[in-house]
């Protein structure tokens, strides 16, 4: 038996990528030359959850009523951390709710992020926030979608003000529009750069540098290795 017949069935097909190590005809130095990566589908965790998650589940449905289902798309427990996918039209309200619900107090958070999926199709880029309930001694994950066609998400520095430099962050790297943001600028690239670095189909581009008299090229110029 092979490692390959341990592997669990996958009903997406396998997204292949090809980068420096065996690619050719490309400036890729990305590294994933031949790997073939397994594209797993969307995990959804089904009750009962175990430990304080079902807690939280519970406080949600408790506030939101006949909606908990319409805002809450689906829920993922993997090993000590659960991640909730909250609609982005329902995002403010739960995120609300999340803060200041007395089975909830979720009044810390740790941030947010952004992550690009190009193969997640009408739904490539992702905004993640972090949550930490002092109270309770609870951490929950929040995350919403949106397409690539429509990077729109509320902006959530109403409930927590810390989002303001975050949220400009993650609009600067990944081109999400966080909608009632009170100043929604670049943070870390100049204001006239052009397009959003840590998206999956920025170009590697760079410039050539010269080191004890050796050119060496900007990474898109750079040879594959064949």
């Amino acid at each position: 038996m092979t490692s390959q017949d341990n592997l669990p069935e996958v009903p997406q097909e396998p997204v292949a990528r090809t980068g420096m190590f065996g690619a050719t005809g490309t400036g890729d130095t990305s590294g994933f030359g031949g790997l073939v990566v397994r594209r797993a589908p969307k995990l959804s965790t089904p009750r009962p959850y175990g430990g304080y998650f079902d807690d939280v589940a519970d406080g949600l449905e408790a506030v939101l009523g006949e909606g908990y289902a319409e805002a809450i798309e689906r829920v993922v427990i993997v090993g000590d951390e659960m991640t909730l996918h909250v609609s982005r039209e329902r995002l403010l309200e739960v995120a609300g709710h999340l803060r200041d619900d007395p089975a909830l107090r979720f009044e810390l958070s740790l941030g947010v992020s952004g992550v690009h999926y190009p193969d997640d199709a009408g739904a490539e880029l992702h905004s993640v926030i972090h949550l930490c309930s002092i109270t309770h001694n609870r951490r929950v994950r929040v995350e919403t979608s949106c397409p690539d066609s429509d990077r729109h998400i509320p902006s959530t520095v109403s409930v927590y003000p810390t989002h303001d430099w975050h949220e400009r962050e993650t609009y600067d790297f990944f081109g999400i529009i966080y909608d009632g943001h009170p100043g929604l600028t670049r943070i870390e690239m100049p204001d006239d750069w052009e397009g959003h670095p840590q998206r999956k189909d920025y170009p590697l581009g760079g410039i050539p540098v010269e080191y004890r008299g050796a050119e060496i090229p900007s990474p898109d110029q750079r040879r594959s290795y064949a």
